[in-house]
């Protein structure tokens, strides 16, 4: 069947076809009247008409899409998430997602962003599904490429979305403090992790400000793992005083903790109140009890990364390089939370 085009359109509207292209370019605002918009829009539908997209990118030079550099999507819990928000908020603006993958492989990052480069999209969202440092390559243009969940290695070189860990670290402890514990430790990721670190500096921050001394023997840095936080645990628990809370490096080593706990026969949150970090998905909320924990935004940085990009794209500016977003971890209170016994 032959494709309706905007000469039929045009014709069945009884306008010319100059009107049909104000009506689908955007420009019918103070150029016809709404009955003049609507008897052509009408007129589109009854005929299936849909605006030739190529030709239209052609006539702006812009492709209409954009492509998204991952590390590694199949094997992260959250990278559904910030890809689903990367594509969601591209939608909404027009635009469609080609997603590809490096895996952490050198030649396969630089073959796919030759690839990308070759498809002319709009522009690069270059993403890493761990917080970490990354070392940008040079075929990819500042002025359009923005980094997700990843830092540029040389600093100003790049715009960023991240979380804001810090501040994700201090809103773990304080939900502990606002259930009046003051003996809280902090069994923490690995030393060197921008993301562990960050936490580690949030949880002293919250007790300083909140007047409380932290102790050496509360602060341990351990990895990511289940049987890490456990380890942690059985030396954190199995004393004569034990403290009434801890924040933990992850949802993972938070469950090591609750099984540290039933081992040693201290219930939770009545002896022991814990919280989390990540809020991942088919853990947190399926624990016995249910976990409180500090949630990461992905979706919301894959949402943020795509409308900084696409802000630079329409309005002809550069990306803003050295620009970093720093994006809110809310808590999701949950049940393993209490007022500690002795209060």
């Amino acid at each position: 069947m032959k494709r309706p085009t905007a000469r039929d359109v045009a014709q069945l509207a009884g306008v010319s076809r100059a009107a049909v292209s104000f009506v689908f370019s955007g420009r019918a605002e103070g150029n016809l009247s709404a009955r003049t918009q609507r008897r052509i829009k009408e007129a589109a539908d009854t005929l299936g008409y849909r605006p030739d997209e190529v030709a239209r990118s052609l006539r702006a030079r812009r492709t209409g899409v954009i492509g998204m550099l991952s590390d590694s999507i199949a094997t992260s819990p959250f990278a559904g998430r910030m890809v689903l928000g990367a594509m969601e908020a591209a939608r909404a603006r027009g635009h469609q997602v080609l997603l590809m993958e490096s895996g952490s492989d050198g030649a396969a990052e630089a073959e796919a962003i030759a690839e990308l480069r070759a498809r002319r999209v709009d522009g690069i969202v270059c993403a890493a599904m761990d917080l970490s440092t990354k070392d940008i390559p040079e075929a990819l243009d500042p002025a359009r490429t923005v980094l997700a969940n990843c830092l540029p290695g040389k600093e100003g070189s790049y715009a960023a979305v991240v979380t804001d860990e810090r501040a994700g670290g201090r809103s773990a402890v304080e939900a502990l403090l606002a259930a009046g514990h003051r003996d809280i430790a902090l069994v923490g990721g690995p030393k060197g992790n921008i993301a562990a670190d960050d936490r580690a500096l949030g949880f002293t921050d919250g007790m300083r400000a909140a007047g409380v001394k932290v102790l050496a023997r509360r602060r341990l840095r351990v990895g990511w793992q289940i049987d890490e936080g456990y380890a942690a645990a059985l030396r954190l628990l199995d004393t004569a005083t034990p403290p009434t809370g801890v924040v933990c490096a992850n949802d993972r080593v938070a469950t090591g903790v609750l099984l540290a706990a039933a081992r040693l026969g201290i219930p939770v949150p009545e002896r022991l109140s814990v919280v989390g970090y990540d809020d991942q998905d088919q853990m947190a909320a399926h624990l016995v009890p249910a976990l409180t924990t500090v949630a990461l935004p992905h979706h919301a940085m894959g949402a943020r990364a795509v409308d900084t990009l696409l802000d630079a794209v329409e309005s002809g500016e550069p990306v803003a390089a050295g620009r970093v977003q720093r994006l809110e971890c809310p808590v999701v209170t949950r049940a393993s939370v209490a007022a500690p016994a002795e209060a």
